[in-house]
């Protein structure tokens, strides 16, 4: 809040299905009680589809983030490929990100008047 960082949130360990989604749609909970003027969001694509059980829209794999604010959001897609490091017998694998070309991020509009406490 102006200027200065409130807190750092990670969603919990979930059960894939509804208990995803209901953990993922709380953190907005969070931001609006907190009155927050900026929201940073961060995701990976297959992570969150996978989790929630939805269908894969838009790159993947795929870093998102949006920076949300009172007058709107922007979404910064950074699409890549995983390149294999390593693979342990035990089926373990280290795998890096071959960032691939990002798209221009993209603005949204004003959800200000949604989420906003009255």
């Amino acid at each position: 809040m102006a200027g200065e960082l409130v807190g750092l949130i990670w969603v919990r360990p979930l059960k894939v299905g509804q208990d995803a989604l209901a953990a993922i749609v709380e953190l907005a909970s969070i931001a609006a009680a907190a009155d927050a003027d900026e929201v940073v969001l961060a995701w990976e694509t297959l992570d969150v589809a996978t989790a929630c059980e939805l269908p894969i829209i838009g790159p993947a794999p795929c870093l998102n983030m949006v920076l949300t604010t009172r007058v709107g959001h922007v979404l910064h897609q950074f699409p890549y490929s995983e390149q294999l490091l390593s693979r342990r017998p035990e089926g373990w694998a280290s795998a890096a990100p071959d960032w691939r070309p990002a798209p221009a991020p993209r603005s949204g509009v004003n959800w200000s008047h949604r989420s906003r406490r009255r």
